[in-house]
């Protein structure tokens, strides 16, 4: 089956579950919502099994954090798919200021336990499905940067080509070798990608934490710089002061901050690329010419 649609029906009938209803598609995956037995389920299709495979690492590690329980992993007709639970909420990008200042506490709560996740393995960065990260160090893990990926591909020409050119893609990653030395090498959990309505909030608490495609082993505070980094992207958050409730939080070091928001905006400037989203490219590598300039 060419389209992830017609895989989702097939499951769907195969399960004996009712007609699958199209919930939200991201880069990778298109989401559905049907009821099985009873109760409500969610089916993911998407090319990239080893993303499900991941949620289901994380969904058999956790017991005290809110992350939906994964009943089977598979692949139909090419596609892969993963059947989970349904959890219910609203995603944290749709709150207003008050939503999101009322469920910031609980959220950096949930930061701090998703640090503590234990599912062994060894390494740093992008971890697999053996529980294994490809790099012998978290500043490592950090300067792979540069590598192109199968997600990623032709980012290098096409920026190159871009109205934006290469220039502020070499600025940042200079800035970034500049910081790593000084970076600490703690090995925790780390969600990489506490946005795009992978959690949803409800009664101003955290009722879900989604996809764990972007799991890193590194220093936790990378998922504090990613709120700190994307909450500009986001104008009905602008009265709320995500880098001083940050600090109170964790006092972190600015410097790792720095460099983790120039890792990730260097990563989107990649991804954006291939993509043909420039005007994305643009403001990321502002972005990156304003971090590697302090």
């Amino acid at each position: 089956m060419d389209q992830p649609d017609g895989v989702a029906a097939a499951i769907a009938h195969d399960l004996d579950g009712t007609p699958p209803a199209w919930i939200a598609a991201g880069a990778w995956s298109t989401a559905y919502a049907f009821d099985l037995d009873g109760a409500p389920v969610v089916l993911r299709v998407g090319r990239h099994g080893e993303d499900f495979a991941k949620d289901a690492i994380i969904a058999s590690a956790v017991t005290n954090l809110p992350v939906p329980a994964v009943y089977a992993c598979g692949e139909r007709d090419g596609w892969a798919y993963a059947l989970s639970a349904r959890a219910s909420g609203t995603a944290l990008d749709d709150l207003d200021a008050a939503g999101i200042e009322a469920v910031l506490p609980d959220l950096l709560d949930v930061m701090d336990q998703i640090g503590r996740i234990e599912v062994g393995g060894r390494g740093y960065g992008l971890w697999d499905t053996s529980r294994i990260g490809p790099h012998s160090s978290w500043a490592a893990a950090l300067l792979a940067t540069t590598e192109e990926t199968p997600r990623k591909q032709g980012w290098h020409a096409a920026l190159v080509a871009s109205p934006v050119g290469i220039e502020p893609y070499r600025a940042g990653v200079a800035a970034l070798e500049r910081l790593t030395p000084d970076l600490t090498d703690r090995r925790c959990m780390v969600h990489g990608d506490l946005l795009a309505r992978n959690v949803l909030v409800e009664d101003d608490r955290i009722a879900a934490v989604l996809d764990w495609g972007n799991a890193m082993f590194g220093d936790p505070l990378y998922d504090a710089a990613w709120l700190r980094n994307w909450w500009p992207w986001y104008d009905q958050w602008s009265d709320v002061d995500i880098e001083a409730a940050i600090g109170r939080k964790w006092n972190p070091d600015p410097r790792a901050i720095r460099a983790y928001q120039i890792h990730m905006a260097l990563d989107s400037m990649m991804y954006c690329a291939s993509r043909g989203r420039f005007d994305d490219v643009a403001r990321n590598a502002d972005a990156v010419l304003e971090l590697a300039r302090r």
